[in-house]
């Protein structure tokens, strides 16, 4: 007769059977995912994706592909879309009236309230649209990889993360990326004012706006920690392996303004001003993907204590 292996062997055995399908089944961030979203969307070929330009919309497809890839539902007007009208104010242009897309893709887990999960994916084309801070720059492709291929990306990956990490949430999610936000916050705003879910359904809004050039010496800026009593208690036992600062205004200029003016409790996370903001030079190498996956962590930590909190209340902080 054999001899039994120890009971000892029998319990790291189940541990190991137990343990490794459950890790395999979370998703994680992945860099290399971010890495290939920002190249993408910031590549010369996308001249800029200034508003009403064929490379937004091929940006607009390629978010669109990847929610569907995801098995996120339609949550647009038509399908995943939104389509509204823009104007250039800030130059002047023969085609100052531009048609845009919010692309809008949901996470039903069946719940009561909705985390919306936003960022834009617009940028300044070739600088002739205004907002370029280069005025020789006018006329040279402004490839917005860190505003905003870089909130992009980590819309992309949040919305993998939440779509196959095999747990039903107890809150659905609401993720849309924002058309014509560098013409004036227009997508957000008309999102507000034409919303595709009831607005007293929203627990929160996150908005990633420029999160790809971390500074070490200034920290991630973490704007609207005011807008709701409940944010101190979300914060309290979250720690992260980069610097975050906590600011308590919900009113700024990204697109988060345009949810906060609606009464909703609100994040912005953004990594901060630097040289090539509204540049021609705002390139992929730029950015800081080590850095960029530990944001996205940090989120996630936020956006999972933020389910444990029941509807969240809201602080008007101006």
């Amino acid at each position: 007769m054999k001899n039994k292996a120890p009971f000892s062997f029998y319990i790291i055995a189940l541990h190991f059977l137990l343990f490794i399908p459950f890790q395999s089944v979370l998703a994680q961030i992945n860099q290399e995912n971010l890495k290939k979203h920002i190249y993408y969307l910031a590549d010369d070929n996308m001249k800029g994706r200034g508003t009403g330009s064929k490379q937004v919309k091929k940006a607009a497809k390629y978010i669109e592909k990847h929610f569907k890839q995801y098995g996120l539902e339609p949550k647009g007007e038509k399908g995943y879309r939104q389509t509204f009208e823009a104007r250039v104010r800030r130059a002047v242009v023969n085609d100052s009236i531009r048609q845009a897309d919010n692309v809008i893709g949901y996470l039903d887990n069946g719940a009561r309230y909705t985390i919306v999960i936003g960022a834009h994916y617009d940028h300044l084309g070739d600088g002739r649209q205004g907002g370029s801070k280069d005025s020789l720059g006018v006329g040279k492709i402004h490839n917005g990889a860190d505003d905003n291929a870089s909130g992009v990306a980590g819309l992309l990956e949040l919305a993998r993360h939440y779509s196959s990490n095999e747990i039903k949430e107890p809150f659905d999610l609401l993720f849309i990326a924002f058309g014509a936000e560098e013409l004036g916050l227009v997508g957000s705003r008309y999102f507000t004012e034409n919303p595709t879910i009831p607005l007293e359904n929203i627990h929160w809004m996150l908005n990633m706006d420029m999160i790809g050039r971390y500074n070490a010496n200034n920290g991630l800026a973490v704007i609207g920690y005011g807008t709701s009593s409940k944010f101190p208690v979300i914060f309290d036992s979250i720690t992260s392996d980069i610097k975050f600062n906590l600011s308590r205004d919900g009113n700024g200029g990204s697109d988060q303004t345009s949810f906060y003016k609606k009464n909703i409790p609100v994040l912005f996370f953004h990594t901060g001003g630097h040289e090539d903001y509204h540049k021609p030079g705002d390139d992929p190498e730029k950015i800081d993907y080590n850095a960029l996956e530990s944001i996205l962590k940090l989120e996630v930590d936020v956006i999972d204590n933020s389910m444990k909190q029941d509807k969240m209340d809201f602080q008007w902080t101006n």
